[in-house]
């Protein structure tokens, strides 16, 4: 049980660095603030399965930095783009496209991400990690099992109402679809934003949703 509450400490401290990192990054290249991630709380989880992942495979890979940075840029970029996919095909919608950027795959991947998520995964492994797991090793282990429990009860929570609201919105846009045309599919954005606020945050957070279905071949 503790080892489970410690590393579900670990994919939330990270969420929520990569929900900040987000923040940062996204939303000065965009001029606008926003609530990154669909899920309502500040956190995005695919930064804590990534970096969970990382800790437990590449761990030992920690004094070999040439070996753990191309590692990472390959764990990284394997786990965006399934995401990618499974998200498009479970909501029918696509929820980031890098198709305009250098050296992408499908859309779904690009070279300057996966190489930044080489860097992140050297200090992650390096020194970020170590530090945290000291800091939390030092909390009494009452007091740590009572706050990771709150707040993995917190995230099961927002995880399940978030999943209700994304699929509520596939749901409205599908009966808002007329067409497959750009012009339908910004009609569908802006009719689902007066419709509801949590649709709004959702929209916001990722402005080159796709909420188109793809023609079959």
């Amino acid at each position: 049980m503790f080892n489970f509450l410690f590393y579900f400490s670990l994919f939330f401290i990270y969420s929520v660095l990569g929900w900040i990192t987000e923040m940062f990054v996204v939303n000065i290249y965009r001029k606008k603030v926003s609530n990154r991630g669909f899920l309502i709380g500040p956190y995005c989880p695919i930064y804590g399965v990534t970096a969970i992942i990382m800790i437990l495979f590449l761990g030992k890979s920690n004094n070999d930095l040439v070996t753990l940075f191309f590692m990472t840029i390959i764990i990284c970029s394997t786990i965006e783009y399934i995401t990618s996919l499974i998200m498009e095909k479970l909501f029918k919608a696509r929820w980031w496209d890098y198709t305009e950027r250098t050296l992408n795959i499908d859309g779904r991947v690009c070279l300057s991400n996966s190489i930044a998520f080489g860097v992140l995964g050297v200090l992650l492994i390096k020194y970020i990690n170590p530090l945290f797991k000291t800091i939390l090793l030092l909390i009494p282990i009452q007091i740590f099992v009572v706050i990771s429990i709150i707040l993995l009860l917190v995230f099961v929570t927002d995880f399940i109402l978030s999943f209700n609201i994304v699929f509520n919105l596939k749901k409205t846009a599908e009966t808002l679809r007329k067409d497959y045309t750009d012009e339908i599919s910004d009609y569908i954005k802006e009719t689902l934003k007066n419709k509801s606020k949590l649709f709004k945050r959702i929209l916001n957070a990722f402005p080159n949703l796709d909420l188109r279905h793809r023609r079959k071949k």
